[in-house]
């Protein structure tokens, strides 16, 4: 069977993040709106591929004046970076899962970086008559390494905002 293209289904598909806070706990977030094409070849799972592209403006913490402080030039600057895209250079498969190594692009900064992928799933046939499949991933990173510095000091030591950024990514895609 030769490869299979299938599209990110962005409504039942995203992208989640936590970092430290005032070193006592962890704020959550998503961007709400992920888009992209995997190439899934299940006879050789190594020459699978992904691309993907998030729309930095989508960032939602629950917290509005938070959200437009990430958003500004001290943070993701959406006005000169629209979009943080991934794009992967290799596969590694094993049982029930592997790992996709990619260039990560944050804040005009390219990285490479490894994702832990649970998956795929089976693909499966919804009620529309559309095929899809779903996978899983997580990876951490740090935010300096895109650029990310802003921070300020706490008065009883440490700081604000952590460096690590923890990442957990869920796709559904129907195939193309």
């Amino acid at each position: 069977m030769p490869p299979i293209n299938y599209k990110i289904d962005p409504v039942h598909s995203s992208v989640h993040f936590s970092v430290r806070h005032m070193m006592v706990s962890n704020v959550r977030g998503e961007f709400t709106s992920v888009s992209g094409n995997l190439v899934f070849d299940s006879e050789n799972p190594t020459s699978s591929s992904v691309e993907a592209t998030i729309e930095v403006a989508s960032i939602n913490t629950r917290d509005a004046q938070r959200d437009t402080h990430l958003k500004s030039a001290d943070f993701l600057d959406v006005d000169k970076c629209p979009t943080i895209t991934f794009r992967s250079t290799k596969v590694a498969a094993h049982k029930g899962g592997g790992e996709v190594t990619g260039e990560l692009t944050i804040h005009g900064v390219t990285r490479p970086i490894t994702l832990e992928v649970e998956g795929p799933t089976a693909e499966i046939k919804d009620p529309w008559g559309n095929q899809r499949i779903g996978a899983s991933a997580k990876t951490s990173l740090s935010r300096k390494d895109f650029g990310l510095t802003w921070n300020t000091a706490l008065e009883t030591g440490g700081v604000l905002v952590g460096d690590e950024v923890k990442i957990t990514i869920d796709v559904e895609a129907v195939r193309a």
